[in-house]
């Protein structure tokens, strides 16, 4: 499922979700900028478990690397990949639908929070993420990148905040793509239950997807929700409740 856009109303312009958004894609042109750069800047930048767990000996806290020119002078202190990891992406695709995530349903997180908790809940939901895929997979020695699990906390307050709104939704039917309004507790609690079952299908490293990431970075939305947006907000009741375009 592909989420459009939503039919909650902001009250003002997100501009730190624009700033992040922002952020993210200047990393990752940074990161394609250099000819073969792109794995290495994964390896860099991302953030791997192994290498994390054993970052209080001195002589790991820093990766860096001459395979690629234009990257031999960075070098990421380790204890540090866990903030790095989190705007680097791994591909077109990687970046394209985290962000596209962040835009439908950061901007009304950030509107309920205002911006500076609004900035200091996505990284602790990052941190969340990057602390929960290291716990399930602590001998994994995969960089982990992407915003996906700081974004996965925006989706766990989302459905908090504002469980009834509905969200516009590609939905792929066997051969067959179908345009849905679904209620953001339903996309939402459907989006979660995957990455679950994902995580369980797939132990371990998680067969090249961060789920218990995801995992984390949404439990740690819905823990974090009340403290950082004040109460939880509910929307007028509808007339018409049309679930299809």
């Amino acid at each position: 499922m592909i989420p459009l856009k939503d039919d909650a109303p902001l009250r003002r312009t997100p501009l730190i979700t624009i700033a992040l958004i922002a952020a993210n894609v200047a990393v990752f042109v940074w990161q394609i900028g250099i000819p073969g750069s792109l794995p290495r800047s994964v390896w860099i930048l991302g953030l791997v478990p192994v290498d994390f767990l054993a970052s209080l000996d001195p002589s790991t806290w820093f990766r860096g690397g001459t395979e690629a020119p234009g990257l031999q002078s960075l070098q990421i202190p380790t204890i540090l990949t866990p903030l790095s990891s989190m705007f680097a992406h791994g591909s077109l695709m990687h970046i394209g639908s985290n962000m596209l995530f962040l835009w439908v349903f950061g901007a009304n997180v950030e509107d309920a929070m205002g911006k500076g908790r609004f900035v200091i809940f996505y990284l602790l939901c990052g941190l969340a993420a990057a602390a929960a895929q290291i716990g399930f997979a602590p001998g994994s020695d995969i960089p982990m990148v992407g915003a996906s699990g700081a974004i996965a906390g925006m989706l766990g307050a989302y459905m908090l905040l504002f469980p009834r709104a509905r969200v516009l939704t590609l939905v792929p039917i066997f051969i067959f793509i179908r345009l849905m309004w679904l209620p953001a507790f339903l996309f939402l609690g459907l989006w979660f239950l995957l990455q679950i079952f994902g995580g369980l299908g797939t132990p371990g490293e998680g067969g090249g997807v961060a789920y218990w990431a995801h995992v984390g970075g949404f439990a740690a939305g819905l823990l974090l929700v009340r403290p950082f947006a004040g109460r939880i907000w509910r929307p007028r009741p509808r007339v018409r409740n049309v679930w299809y375009p």
